[in-house]
């Protein structure tokens, strides 16, 4: 998911967002333990998503604390 697009959703469609993200994450890694998976790099997308989501949030976060 592009960072534009992240943008555009609030701090509980963010945080549900990462929620589901983890799950796939935990899903895939059970499906490579097995090897079952077929794309392996999908998982790293995920991370790379999580990774945006969770910079999102810190951003929105010290926005908050810094406005006046």
């Amino acid at each position: 998911m592009k960072i534009t697009e992240l943008r555009q959703k609030s701090n509980a469609e963010l945080e549900a967002l990462l929620v589901q993200n983890r799950r796939r994450i935990l899903a895939l890694r059970a499906l490579a333990h097995e090897k079952k998976i077929k794309n392996v790099r999908e998982m790293s997308g995920i991370r790379k998503d999580s990774a945006r989501v969770l910079t999102l949030l810190r951003e929105n976060k010290q926005s908050l604390i810094t406005a006046p």
